[in-house]
């Protein structure tokens, strides 16, 4: 029998990414998130790329503890889970914030984590390799930046929920991960924090050379969970050679093959 991943925010972006990447390693995925069609969609072309292993969507409001706990019956298995779900609203200074989306971020990149964890967690000790516990946070999760308070500061917290697990869990024969992406390009993450406004979405990544796609945070987070189960990395922070810092982004092309000293 093949050893269960669960990913939620499963139907597109890094969680698309990352389903596709586990179901390569073997993994039977499960996919979870608010609309059945993306989940659906991934699940059938994971099957028709890795026939070997069983894709299936699975409907969770991570910010609805009935919806989690709904969803966490119908999974039953599980021996990796992936808390993806999340994501930024709005770029407003402190003074201009608006509490409604601070609240909607907090819910879902904190409290989601919460439930879908508490969910799951009974599971993920009966593994009989013994479980993982993935959270993708951000860097956002270990500094600020201008524009950023709310965001920030939810993901300040899925930070703080993942060291504090690790704690909790010492002993068992459960990992806890935390992955930090910088700079990530995907089809619905800025155009989702700027209300859809694809101008000011572009913008984010106008000028930069390779900004990181899905699939580099997915081989990150396999990296992690095919490691020995004895080997817990405790944090992974991946961002583009063209992202030095949160505030230091170079937006010039990279002479990768040194052509410009020729």
């Amino acid at each position: 029998m093949s050893p269960v991943a669960v990913v939620t925010g499963g139907g597109t972006g890094i969680g698309a990414a990352t389903a596709h990447r586990l179901a390569a390693d073997g993994f039977d995925v499960v996919l979870a998130g608010r609309r059945a069609e993306p989940l659906e969609s991934t699940a059938t072309a994971i099957v028709a790329a890795y026939p070997q292993v069983s894709a299936r969507a699975v409907v969770m409001d991570v910010t609805d503890a009935d919806s989690v706990a709904s969803a966490a019956r119908a999974v039953g298995a599980c021996d990796v889970l992936v808390n993806n779900a999340g994501g930024a609203i709005g770029s407003e200074p402190v003074e201009a914030g608006r509490p409604e989306e601070w609240r909607a971020m907090y819910e879902s990149n904190v409290i989601g984590v919460l439930h879908v964890t508490q969910a799951l967690l009974p599971a993920l000790r009966r593994s009989p390799t013994g479980g993982t516990v993935v959270v993708v946070s951000s860097v956002a999760g270990i500094g600020v930046y201008e524009g950023g308070a709310g965001y920030t500061a939810a993901k300040h917290g899925a930070t703080a929920v993942t060291e504090t697990l690790r704690l909790e869990l010492a002993g068992e024969p459960i990992r806890v991960v935390e992955i930090d992406p910088g700079m990530v390009w995907t089809e619905g993450f800025s155009l989702t924090r700027f209300h859809g406004d694809r101008a000011k979405a572009d913008a984010v990544y106008a000028g930069v050379d390779r900004p990181l796609v899905a699939a580099d945070v997915a081989e990150c987070i396999a990296f992690c969970v095919r490691l020995p189960q004895h080997v817990n990395v405790d944090r992974l922070v991946v961002k583009p050679v063209a992202q030095a810092a949160l505030h230091k982004v170079i937006r010039r092309p990279i002479d990768w093959d040194h052509s410009a000293a020729r």
